[in-house]
């Protein structure tokens, strides 16, 4: 990644839906390099560009963070979640948890069934502490990209 690289990620931070017309000239490209060169941090999995929603806000649904111990390998078990739709993001840590899941589920009866007949029962799970939601107080994508 290049200063040019790194520009193009800024506007997209602020801006997810700028068009190609206004990003190049703000990064010092022209339009289409400007999309050349978002196409290729998108092809290298470097970006997404997604549309973000708030479940909270969407009504009826439940989430948490679920903190999961693990007998072995955490890799396998954070690939047997990953797999699920409920997951939205698992990240492996160091501590009493190997894992940290953060889950949306459709109502809080989903989500009791999905930590007691999902993740409990997943292999490798020695236990999983769940960390319901009330509200989400800050939700913040923007990150120091240099």
């Amino acid at each position: 990644m290049d200063d040019i690289d790194r520009a193009i990620l800024r506007e997209l931070q602020t801006d997810g839906r700028i068009p190609y017309a206004d990003l190049g000239p703000k990064v010092g490209l022209s339009p289409s390099a400007a999309r050349q060169r978002l196409q290729r941090l998108i092809d290298g999995k470097v970006v997404q560009v997604v549309g973000v929603t708030d479940p909270m806000a969407m009504g009826g649904q439940a989430m948490a963070l679920l903190g999961v111990r693990v007998d072995g390998d955490p890799r396998a078990v954070a690939d047997a979640l990953a797999a699920r739709d409920e997951v939205v993001y698992a990240v492996l840590t160091a501590g009493p948890y190997a894992l940290f899941a953060e889950v949306v589920c459709p109502g809080p009866s989903d989500l009791l069934d999905f930590v007691n007949d999902v993740v409990r029962t997943a292999e490798g799970v020695a236990g999983v502490d769940t960390f319901p939601y009330f509200g989400i107080h800050t939700h913040r994508f923007l990150w120091d990209v240099g």
